[in-house]
Parts: C-alpha cells; structure tokens; sequence
C-alpha cells in the first residue's frame, strides 16, 4: 500500500492519507466507546485505532467494512476520501 507525504513548512515530512474518517466522533456518539472497545470489536490493535484516528494509516477495504460493522454504520458515513 503506497504511503501518502505532506511537506510542512518546516521541512519536516509527515505521514498521511487521502482516506478520512469520523471514528473518534463516532466512538463518542456511541456510548463513549474506547480505542480498547472498538479495537476488539474490529479485530485490531489499540495502536491501529490510534493510527487511524490520527489519519496516519489507510484501511484495507476488509478493515473498512469491519470498523464500519463495529459502529453499525454504512461505509460511507465512517470514511471518505480527501483531496490532499
């Protein structure tokens, strides 16, 4: 899976992707679920939780679908692609 870069003023580069989500809001929307909770429900890691919060890893389409399913939601409104 390719790795997406931005440069930042700074020079520094960091890490990110083009697919968005709303998992943090969405976690709090249901019943205050934890990175733990919804890591165990979809089958991850903790650490994978946070990475994808952050926008600093890209799901494979299965894991999409996992998370979706977690919060019983449609695809569609937990990710979305960005123009970056």
């Amino acid at each position: 899976m390719p790795r997406w870069r931005l440069a930042i003023p700074s020079g520094r580069r960091v890490s990110a992707t083009p697919v968005g989500n709303h998992i943090r809001r969405l976690r709090f929307e249901t019943g205050e679920m934890t990175q733990s909770d919804l890591a165990a429900k979809a089958g991850i890691t903790r650490q994978t939780v946070i990475a994808l919060e952050a926008g600093k890893y890209a799901p494979s389409l299965e894991l999409a679908f996992r998370i979706s399913h977690a919060f019983g939601r449609p695809l569609g409104e937990v990710f979305f692609w960005t123009d970056n």
